[in-house]
């Protein structure tokens, strides 16, 4: 370690949920290295302050970083801790994302006062979420029911469903089971229905990469969480995804095997494209950044295009991905089955 290091400064959000994120790595940091002093520099962003419009339409989940890493720039912190579905794809040059915390719960919730699961919500039942990757899922399976906007922190969004403005709202599980309050989750939301976003549920560090702090962060990092998010990532740097595309990707490690689900389409859920792969787990980032790679490209240009448009990528796609001997599972294109019961 180095002898230099007396204290490490935690850059973070002031939502409930963001300061318990940073404590939960200062408690690491504690853990791993007790000589260490460690304390919190909590700040607001631009992404907390404009409630008023849905993120895609003002600027995207970088809302929620930006300032943070502009006090790691100003030397006035030491790293900065993010929800890892909020880092987008391209960091500013000479920073990095040094550690992945274990993932906790990483799919949807269903939350609601009135219905108990997803499938009772009658037609012009008004359902709040502001994911345009909820929304296109969503609408796929129950066009009958409205989709409002919905912003503001984890108790703002609860207090609006709480007061009567919508019949159910969609959350990340991770933020109600780390707030304690996993008693407001009616049902978790199976992927058939919603395949998470990239990255949900995972803490992330990020710091720069001449840091000091730098080596000793590699202590708090879960190299299978860490394999899978980087692998959902591939596919979100490749499309340039945000919270302006609708796009989900999902690994999950079996065994020796890494899996992976991706979805991508109209917000309306009109055009669709979904897949599912599988490579050994030994060779899952190369096998995985070449085949996704291909995957994406093709997939990136299809996207505005018509449902012929998406088919023909598809089957671009699975060329490359047999001349890499990493061959599609499960395909599918078009309105899916309703029936997710």
């Amino acid at each position: 370690m180095n002898l230099s290091i007396s204290e490490i400064r935690i850059a973070t959000r002031e939502s409930k949920l963001a300061l318990w994120q940073a404590e939960h790595v200062a408690t690491r940091l504690r853990e791993c290295y007790p000589q260490l002093t460690v304390r919190l520099v909590p700040m607001t962003t631009r992404g907390d302050q404009l409630l008023d419009a849905p993120l895609a339409k003002i600027g995207g989940k970088g809302l929620f970083i930006k300032e943070l890493e502009q006090a790691l720039a100003r030397g006035e912190a030491d790293i900065a801790v993010h929800s890892m579905k909020d880092v987008g794809v391209h960091l500013p040059e000479g920073y990095t994302i040094a550690a992945i915390l274990p993932r906790e719960n990483p799919y949807d919730a269903f939350v609601s006062n009135r219905f108990a699961r997803f499938a009772d919500l009658p037609a012009g039942a008004v359902v709040g979420t502001c994911s345009l990757r909820r929304r296109m899922q969503i609408a796929r399976v129950r066009p009958d029911v409205e989709l409002r906007d919905l912003r503001g922190n984890v108790q703002t969004r609860l207090a609006k469903l709480d007061r009567g403005d919508f019949d159910a709202i969609i959350l990340a599980c991770a933020g109600l089971i780390r707030l304690d309050l996993h008693d407001r989750i009616r049902e978790t939301l199976p992927v058939a229905l919603s395949l998470p976003a990239i990255g949900q549920g995972a803490i992330g560090i990020e710091c720069r990469q001449d840091s000091p702090v730098y080596p000793l962060l590699a202590a708090l990092n879960d190299a299978d969480t860490a394999l899978c998010v980087q692998t959902e990532r591939i596919i979100n740097r490749h499309l340039e995804g945000s919270c302006q595309v609708p796009l989900a990707a999902f690994a999950t490690l079996h065994g020796e095997r890494i899996h992976l689900e991706v979805r991508i389409g109209m917000p309306d859920g009109s055009d669709y494209l979904a897949a599912s792969d599988d490579a050994p787990r030994t060779a899952g980032r190369a096998l995985s950044m070449s085949y996704f790679h291909s995957f994406a490209s093709y997939v990136k240009s299809s996207t505005k295009a018509p449902r012929r448009a998406m088919l023909h990528a598809f089957g671009t796609a699975s060329k490359a991905a047999s001349s890499l001997r990493f061959t599609p599972t499960n395909a599918s294109f078009g309105p899916s089955p309703r029936d997710l019961e």
